[in-house]
């Protein structure tokens, strides 16, 4: 994905001994419209610790200084309140939900649309 920038992502690691957490990244990287699609996943065992907030900041950072995104999406199964909380601490907002839009386990479920824009909204000089 890196290589043909489509997205890219990153392990999750502790600061000490670099034990590896979870993963946080990005997919499906549209250059034209300025945007990307956000995804992570932890450890259970690490959950609520705050370590995806600082991840997930620090990835939102990158998304919008050096490659220069204007909007990151993230979908989330509308059951999902730890993910949903995250993204609400990153400053993403609920724009809807998507109803009966995917196959889990052979039944339809719903996702919620979530979007966080850059505050820099110029598209002077981009290429």
């Amino acid at each position: 994905m890196e290589k043909e920038e489509t997205g890219i992502w990153w392990a999750v690691c502790d600061r000490y001994n670099l034990n590896f957490l979870g993963a946080v990244g990005f997919n499906n990287w549209n250059k034209e419209n300025r945007k990307i699609e956000m995804g992570y996943w932890l450890l259970p065992e690490f959950w609520g610790l705050g370590i995806m907030k600082e991840a997930g900041k620090a990835a939102c950072d990158h998304a919008f200084k050096i490659m220069l995104v204007h909007r990151i999406e993230a979908v989330v199964e509308i059951e999902n309140k730890n993910s949903k909380k995250i993204l609400n601490q990153l400053g993403f907002e609920l724009e809807g939900i998507m109803r009966d839009c995917e196959l889990k386990n052979d039944q339809f479920i719903s996702l919620e649309m979530y979007a966080k824009l850059s505050d820099n909204c110029s598209v002077i000089g981009f290429k």
